[in-house]
C-alpha cells in the first residue's frame, strides 16, 4: 500500500497512534481487572467445590444408611410418590463488560408424598441434606460458568492487546518515522534547489 507523504498524512498517523496507544492501555487495565476477578472467583470456586463435595459424600453416606431400614422397593416406590418441586432464576449481571449468570433457587414447601409412617425418619434428613446441597451445587455452577466466561473475555483481550502492542502500534511508528523522514528528505531537496536557482539568478546578474 503506498504512503502519502503530506503533512496531513503524518499528523492522521500520529493521530491514529495515539488513538491506538490510549487503546493499548485500556485495554491493558482491562486485563488485568479480569484476571483479578477471575483469580478471586477460581479460589472462591475452589472453595465452594470443596465444601459441597464434602457435604455430598456425608448426603451419600446418610443415604446409605436408610437402606438399613426399609427395602430397595419400598424406597423406589418412596421416590415415585414424592412431588417435590425447585424453580430456578436464571439473571446476570456485568462484571468487567462481560456478562455473567446469576442463579437463584427456590424449594417451595410441599407435601413429600410418601407415606410418613411407613418411612424411616433417616430417609427425611437424608433428602433434606440434599435439597440442602442443590443450592450450593446451584452457586457453585454460577461460579464456574463465570470463570469460564472470564477466561474466554481474558484471552480475547489478550490477543487484542498483543495485537496493537506487537503489530498495529509499530507499524504506526514505522509509518510515522517513514513520512517525517521523506518530508525532510523533500526539504532538504527543495533548500538545496532553491539556493542553486538563487546562485543562477546571482550570477545571471553580474
Amino acid at each position: 500500500m503506498s504512503i502519502k507523504l503530506t503533512r496531513m498524512e503524518l499528523l492522521n498517523t500520529r493521530k491514529r497512534l495515539r488513538l491506538a496507544r490510549r487503546g493499548h492501555k485500556l485495554l491493558k487495565d482491562k486485563r488485568d481487572e479480569l484476571m483479578r476477578q477471575f483469580l478471586m472467583l477460581v479460589k472462591d470456586t475452589q472453595k465452594r467445590r470443596g465444601s459441597v463435595e464434602k457435604e455430598m459424600a456425608e448426603a451419600y453416606a446418610r443415604f446409605s444408611g436408610v437402606r438399613a431400614f426399609i427395602s430397595k422397593q419400598e424406597l423406589d416406590e418412596a421416590f415415585l410418590c414424592s412431588n417435590g418441586r425447585m424453580e430456578l432464576e436464571c439473571t446476570s449481571k456485568n462484571m468487567v463488560g462481560v456478562e455473567v449468570p446469576i442463579l437463584k433457587v427456590s424449594s417451595p414447601q410441599q407435601d413429600v408424598g410418601y407415606s410418613l409412617v411407613t418411612t424411616p425418619m433417616e430417609l427425611d434428613n437424608a433428602l433434606m441434606k440434599f435439597a440442602e446441597i442443590v443450592e450450593k451445587l446451584v452457586l457453585l455452577a454460577e461460579n464456574e460458568k463465570s470463570t469460564e466466561l472470564l477466561a474466554v473475555e481474558i484471552e480475547k483481550t489478550r490477543r487484542r492487546v498483543n495485537a496493537l502492542e506487537h503489530i498495529l502500534i509499530p507499524q504506526l511508528e514505522d509509518t510515522a518515522r517513514y513520512i517525517e523522514m521523506k518530508l525532510e528528505e523533500m526539504e532538504r531537496s527543495n533548500f538545496c534547489n532553491l539556493m542553486r536557482i538563487k546562485g543562477l539568478m546571482e550570477e545571471a546578474e553580474s
